[in-house]
């Protein structure tokens, strides 16, 4: 790709600035050697805490792999499984912030570019304001300052809330970011003097081109050292940047910051004053958008002539300088500033005031427009208590009346079953009496006909022995002669009284047989009677009817209770 081919992808998108949290990092790892590496270092460093590995520095200058940053970053702070941070951010997310308006107004314009953050009231979005209110009650001091959202939602997107917070709050205290908000943000102005003496060494044509153009560096690197370069840039150079702010402490602010400007130099030697805050603000950022730019601008932040020696002799000449300004301001001027001073804070206060009373205005109509809402729903709970109480006075009428009808049914059917047993008693005697007088009747049959049998044969063997009667007989015992003409005169009386007995018992026998039929006849009517009655008494106990009554028998258990034993 040409010098101009270059430019013009990065002047490709015009004039729109890029949005905080553009870019995708990958967790893809294509270098094993360098996955080894940090392996072992990992091992060897939990089993220490207290002492970082030698080869974390030369390592987190390559970049931490995206999938390690969030434990890398945590072990780097010093607070790894800090319990006591994460337990205080518990307590904190509970409690109330007086800037909270500032903080959910913030929030919502903090890496709006990424998906997470991108929903309002989202997952992100609620994560963040939390860590952020949070802080705000931490550090009473300074509370919540503007920016401090990019920091947070940054962390968040490699650990959870609570070790987020965590390593935010070792940012701001141990690595003293939170300094730069104190006294009159002296230490900041102290930055960009810093930063203003290493452009005059290192990039000496651009300071001088800045200072032509009437350009201050205030006016360009404020959101640099405030936010540490996580609200404009993207995401892949932004985590880079925190790898090495960690690892080596704030002053890669600097490193980055001269790197910055001489991989810009060209473009920003081209360009009037607008001109230069416009490639500040939209153009730079989009430089970095890919890998390859991103990893060459780090290799130029790493070697980057920017000492800690160094530093300290800014440091001092700063200090120096304005103890001399201090000492050659006339009091009157010193007491002018200081009075303007006081005026703008006055005007911050009043302004925070009428703020803190818009707030308290639009506070007291919310809580009216709540209050009218929760007498509204009080209104409509009273009005359904009345409906319940009502239905609970008909409900429980209701139940009086089924009581009094399951007594009733139950006493109709105790009643009625009484009955059926006492009839099936009565008819369980009448049966067993009608066995019995069967039994007696097929008793006395069976004897008769015996007797008969025995009288038979009897005559029998009286006709056999006679010669003249025993040729009326075949051998099978049936008469072989006509019947002959017999004169009643000449007849023997005593076969005659024979005959007529033996008429007699049939006859007697014809009327035993009938009479032990009309019995059987009787006993089967009877016994499917019976049957009947029992049938019905079982089904009586088994119809949904009973079953109801059970039902209501359930219901009612607590009045009729004492009532069930004696029925």
């Amino acid at each position: 790709m040409t010098a101009i081919h270059k430019r013009d992808f990065y002047f490709s998108d015009g004039d729109e600035p890029l949005l905080s949290g553009s870019g995708v990092v990958s967790k893809e790892v294509t270098d094993d050697n360098l996955l080894e590496a940090w392996h072992e270092v990992l091992v060897k460093w939990h089993q220490n805490l207290s002492q970082r590995p030698k080869q974390v520095q030369q390592l987190a200058k390559k970049g931490i792999p995206e999938a390690l940053r969030g434990e890398v970053w945590q072990l780097l702070a010093g607070c790894h499984d800090n319990s006591e941070l994460m337990e205080a951010y518990r307590i904190l997310i509970t409690k109330e912030s007086p800037m909270e308006s500032v903080i959910q107004r913030d929030i919502n314009r903090t890496f709006p570019a990424h998906a997470f953050f991108k929903q309002s009231g989202g997952l992100g979005q609620d994560s963040l304001y939390r860590i952020s209110k949070a802080y705000s009650v931490y550090d009473e001091e300074i509370g919540y300052v503007q920016g401090l959202s990019f920091l947070a939602a940054a962390l968040l997107l490699h650990m959870p809330e609570e070790q987020a917070f965590s390593v935010l709050v070792k940012i701001c205290f141990d690595y003293e970011l939170r300094d730069l908000f104190k006294q009159g943000f002296e230490v900041l102005h102290l930055k960009f003097y810093q930063l203003e003496r290493l452009m005059q060494d290192l990039t000496g044509d651009l300071y001088e081109h800045f200072m032509e153009m009437g350009l201050e560096i205030h006016m360009f690197a404020s959101q640099w050292f405030l936010t540490l370069f996580t609200a404009k840039f993207p995401l892949f150079l932004v985590f880079h940047i925190l790898d090495l702010f960690l690892c080596e402490g704030k002053d890669v602010i600097f490193n980055v910051a001269i790197a910055l400007l001489k991989m810009s130099r060209k473009d920003l030697l081209a360009l009037d004053f607008e001109g230069i805050l416009k490639y500040f603000r939209v153009h730079m950022p989009k430089k970095y958008r890919t890998e390859e730019a991103a990893r060459e601008l780090m290799a130029a932040a790493v070697s980057a002539k920017v000492t800690s020696k160094k530093l300290k002799k800014y440091e001092k000449e700063y200090i120096t300088m304005k103890e001399q300004e201090m000492q050659q301001e006339d009091p009157i001027e010193r007491m002018e500033r200081e009075n303007k001073r006081l005026l703008e804070d006055n005007m911050r206060l009043e302004q925070e005031n009428d703020d803190l009373a818009h707030e308290l205005v639009d506070s007291k109509l919310t809580l009216k427009s709540e209050l009218d809402e929760v007498q509204d729903q009080n209104k409509e709970m009273k009005t359904d208590l009345t409906k319940h109480k009502k239905l609970l006075k008909d409900t429980q009428e209701e139940k009086h009346r089924l009581e009094v009808e399951n007594q009733q049914v139950k006493e109709m059917c105790r009643k009625e079953l009484e009955r059926l047993e006492t009839e099936n008693s009565r008819n369980t005697v009448i049966v067993t009496d009608y066995k019995q007088i069967c039994t007696q009747l097929s008793e006395r049959l069976e004897k008769q006909q015996t007797a008969h049998r025995e009288e038979l044969s009897r005559i029998k063997i009286l006709v056999k022995s006679c010669e003249a009667c025993s040729k009326m007989f075949d051998a099978d015992g049936k008469v072989n002669l006509p019947e002959p003409k017999i004169d009643p005169e000449k007849m023997n009386p005593k076969i005659v009284d024979l005959q007529q007995q033996v008429r007699e018992l049939e006859l007697e026998l014809a009327q035993t047989k009938l009479a032990l039929v009309e019995s059987e006849c009787k006993t089967q009517d009877l016994t499917h009677s019976l049957h009947a009655a029992v049938s019905e008494i079982q089904a009586s106990k088994n119809t949904w009817f009973t079953k109801t009554l059970n039902s209501i028998k359930e219901v009612a258990n607590t009045h009729t209770g004492k009532k069930e034993p004696k029925d």
